[in-house]
Protein backbone atom coordinates (compact mmCIF):
# COMPACT_ATOMS: atom_id res chain seq x y z
CA UNK A 1 0.00 0.00 0.00
CA UNK A 2 1.26 3.43 -0.52
CA UNK A 3 1.74 6.29 1.62
CA UNK A 4 -0.79 8.53 -0.17
CA UNK A 5 -3.39 5.81 0.93
CA UNK A 6 -2.54 6.35 4.59
CA UNK A 7 -5.19 9.00 5.20
CA UNK A 8 -8.48 7.35 3.07
CA UNK A 9 -8.29 3.98 4.04
CA UNK A 10 -6.13 2.85 7.05
CA UNK A 11 -3.96 4.74 9.64
CA UNK A 12 -0.12 4.46 9.28
CA UNK A 13 1.57 1.56 10.58
CA UNK A 14 4.62 2.99 12.91
CA UNK A 15 7.05 0.72 14.19
CA UNK A 16 8.95 2.28 17.66
CA UNK A 17 11.93 0.99 19.26
CA UNK A 18 13.93 1.65 22.30
CA UNK A 19 18.09 0.96 22.24
CA UNK A 20 19.75 1.03 25.58
CA UNK A 21 19.71 4.25 27.05
CA UNK A 22 18.36 6.00 30.37
CA UNK A 23 16.48 8.40 27.44
CA UNK A 24 14.18 5.16 27.20
CA UNK A 25 12.35 6.18 29.92
CA UNK A 26 10.58 8.30 27.90
CA UNK A 27 9.23 5.31 25.95
CA UNK A 28 5.86 5.00 26.90
CA UNK A 29 5.45 8.52 26.32
CA UNK A 30 6.86 8.08 22.87
CA UNK A 31 3.90 5.53 22.01
CA UNK A 32 1.44 7.63 23.48
CA UNK A 33 2.24 10.37 20.91
CA UNK A 34 1.63 8.15 18.36
CA UNK A 35 -1.06 5.52 19.35
CA UNK A 36 -3.69 8.28 18.68
CA UNK A 37 -2.53 8.83 15.35
CA UNK A 38 -1.31 5.59 13.75
CA UNK A 39 -1.10 1.99 14.53
CA UNK A 40 1.85 0.96 16.87
CA UNK A 41 4.07 -1.40 16.94
CA UNK A 42 6.45 -1.75 19.27
CA UNK A 43 10.22 -3.66 19.80
CA UNK A 44 12.98 -2.97 22.95
CA UNK A 45 16.55 -4.47 23.36
CA UNK A 46 17.31 -6.32 26.63
CA UNK A 47 19.20 -3.29 27.95
CA UNK A 48 16.24 -1.08 27.21
CA UNK A 49 13.74 -2.85 29.42
CA UNK A 50 15.58 -1.84 32.19
CA UNK A 51 14.46 1.32 31.91
CA UNK A 52 11.04 0.80 30.89
CA UNK A 53 7.85 0.78 32.42
CA UNK A 54 5.88 -1.74 30.53
CA UNK A 55 2.63 -1.03 32.34
CA UNK A 56 2.58 2.62 31.45
CA UNK A 57 2.31 1.80 27.43
CA UNK A 58 -0.77 2.30 25.97
CA UNK A 59 -2.75 -0.83 26.33
CA UNK A 60 -3.24 -1.57 22.60
CA UNK A 61 0.76 -1.49 21.98
CA UNK A 62 2.40 -5.03 21.30
CA UNK A 63 5.91 -4.54 22.82
CA UNK A 64 7.93 -7.70 21.28
CA UNK A 65 11.50 -8.22 22.65
CA UNK A 66 14.43 -11.00 21.76
CA UNK A 67 12.47 -13.31 23.45
CA UNK A 68 10.16 -13.32 21.24
CA UNK A 69 12.08 -13.52 18.36
CA UNK A 70 12.11 -17.25 17.71
CA UNK A 71 9.75 -18.41 19.93
CA UNK A 72 7.06 -19.07 17.51
CA UNK A 73 9.43 -20.39 15.06
CA UNK A 74 9.10 -24.02 14.96
CA UNK A 75 10.12 -25.37 11.60
CA UNK A 76 11.42 -24.16 8.09
CA UNK A 77 7.87 -21.72 6.79
CA UNK A 78 7.08 -20.52 9.84
CA UNK A 79 7.19 -16.60 10.42
CA UNK A 80 10.53 -14.87 11.77
CA UNK A 81 8.99 -12.00 13.94
CA UNK A 82 11.76 -9.36 12.15
CA UNK A 83 11.14 -10.35 9.05
CA UNK A 84 6.98 -9.78 9.71
CA UNK A 85 7.59 -6.94 11.80
CA UNK A 86 9.67 -5.08 8.84
CA UNK A 87 6.85 -5.92 6.53
CA UNK A 88 4.32 -4.67 8.67
CA UNK A 89 5.82 -1.57 9.42
CA UNK A 90 5.86 1.65 6.99
CA UNK A 91 8.04 3.70 9.33
CA UNK A 92 10.45 2.74 12.06
CA UNK A 93 11.20 5.10 14.55
CA UNK A 94 14.47 3.81 17.05
CA UNK A 95 14.07 6.10 20.05
CA UNK A 96 16.37 6.28 22.05
CA UNK A 97 19.30 5.69 19.69
CA UNK A 98 22.07 4.13 21.66
CA UNK A 99 26.29 4.50 20.76
CA UNK A 100 26.14 0.99 20.74
CA UNK A 101 23.07 0.29 18.71
CA UNK A 102 24.63 3.24 16.01
CA UNK A 103 27.39 1.55 16.10
CA UNK A 104 25.81 -2.35 15.61
CA UNK A 105 24.08 -0.62 12.51
CA UNK A 106 26.41 1.47 10.61
CA UNK A 107 28.39 -2.00 11.29
CA UNK A 108 25.51 -3.96 9.69
CA UNK A 109 25.74 -6.12 12.90
CA UNK A 110 22.09 -7.70 13.68
CA UNK A 111 22.43 -10.09 17.24
CA UNK A 112 19.10 -9.19 18.62
CA UNK A 113 15.54 -8.11 16.90
CA UNK A 114 16.01 -4.44 16.70
CA UNK A 115 19.13 -4.70 14.42
CA UNK A 116 17.66 -7.76 12.72
CA UNK A 117 14.53 -5.46 11.66
CA UNK A 118 16.97 -2.55 10.36
CA UNK A 119 19.26 -5.29 8.49
CA UNK A 120 16.35 -6.92 6.84
CA UNK A 121 15.10 -3.32 5.96
CA UNK A 122 13.38 -1.96 2.64
CA UNK A 123 14.96 1.60 2.51
CA UNK A 124 12.45 2.55 -0.08
CA UNK A 125 10.50 3.22 3.44
CA UNK A 126 11.86 5.62 5.88
CA UNK A 127 13.87 5.03 9.51
CA UNK A 128 14.07 7.77 11.87
CA UNK A 129 16.41 7.55 14.84
CA UNK A 130 16.76 10.04 17.75
CA UNK A 131 20.25 9.55 19.27
CA UNK A 132 20.83 9.76 22.93
CA UNK A 133 24.00 9.52 24.41
CA UNK A 134 26.63 10.94 27.40
CA UNK A 135 28.56 13.96 25.10
CA UNK A 136 31.22 12.60 25.12
CA UNK A 137 29.83 9.55 23.33
CA UNK A 138 28.33 11.79 20.69
CA UNK A 139 31.07 13.77 20.00
CA UNK A 140 33.42 10.79 19.61
CA UNK A 141 34.61 10.55 16.41
CA UNK A 142 32.95 7.38 15.73
CA UNK A 143 29.78 8.74 15.90
CA UNK A 144 30.63 11.06 13.31
CA UNK A 145 31.38 7.84 11.20
CA UNK A 146 28.85 6.17 12.13
CA UNK A 147 26.29 8.58 11.47
CA UNK A 148 27.58 9.53 7.90
CA UNK A 149 26.89 5.58 7.14
CA UNK A 150 23.70 5.70 8.49
CA UNK A 151 22.76 8.55 6.15
CA UNK A 152 23.64 7.08 3.30
CA UNK A 153 21.39 4.26 3.93
CA UNK A 154 18.83 6.65 3.70
CA UNK A 155 18.01 6.89 7.74
CA UNK A 156 16.95 10.72 8.95
CA UNK A 157 18.70 11.67 12.17
CA UNK A 158 16.51 13.51 14.55
CA UNK A 159 19.03 15.27 16.35
CA UNK A 160 19.62 15.06 20.10
CA UNK A 161 19.79 18.57 22.42
CA UNK A 162 22.12 20.19 24.53
CA UNK A 163 20.47 19.47 28.42
CA UNK A 164 21.60 18.53 31.94
CA UNK A 165 22.36 14.57 31.03
CA UNK A 166 21.26 11.81 33.21
CA UNK A 167 25.19 11.26 34.44
CA UNK A 168 25.34 14.60 35.30
CA UNK A 169 27.11 16.43 32.68
CA UNK A 170 25.74 19.16 30.87
CA UNK A 171 26.19 19.01 27.04
CA UNK A 172 24.63 18.01 23.60
CA UNK A 173 23.30 14.38 23.53
CA UNK A 174 20.36 14.09 25.11
CA UNK A 175 17.37 12.67 23.16
CA UNK A 176 14.54 14.96 21.53
CA UNK A 177 11.51 15.34 23.38
CA UNK A 178 8.75 12.59 22.56
CA UNK A 179 6.36 15.52 21.32
CA UNK A 180 9.04 16.51 18.55
CA UNK A 181 9.81 13.09 17.39
CA UNK A 182 6.35 12.37 16.79
CA UNK A 183 5.34 16.07 15.21
CA UNK A 184 8.58 15.54 12.97
CA UNK A 185 7.51 11.85 11.58
CA UNK A 186 3.91 13.29 11.40
CA UNK A 187 5.01 16.21 9.35
CA UNK A 188 7.15 14.26 7.50
CA UNK A 189 4.19 11.64 6.54
CA UNK A 190 1.75 14.48 5.72
CA UNK A 191 3.53 16.38 3.69
CA UNK A 192 4.45 13.44 1.47
CA UNK A 193 1.19 12.29 1.31
CA UNK A 194 -0.17 15.90 0.08
CA UNK A 195 2.97 15.47 -2.44
CA UNK A 196 2.18 12.40 -3.80
CA UNK A 197 -1.44 13.33 -3.56
CA UNK A 198 -0.75 16.56 -5.71
CA UNK A 199 1.31 14.77 -8.58
CA UNK A 200 -1.58 12.06 -9.12
CA UNK A 201 -4.20 14.96 -9.65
Amino acid sequence: MSVEEFNVSRKPRILLAASGSVAAIKFANLCHCFAEWAQVKAVATTASLHFIDRASLPKDVVLYTDEEEWSTWKKIGDSVLHIELRHWADIMVIAPLSANTLGKIAGGLCDNLLTCIVRAWDYSKPIFVAPAMNTFMWNNPFTERHLMIIDELGVSLIPPVTKRLACGDYGNGAMAEPSLIFSTVRIFLESRVQQNGSNGQ
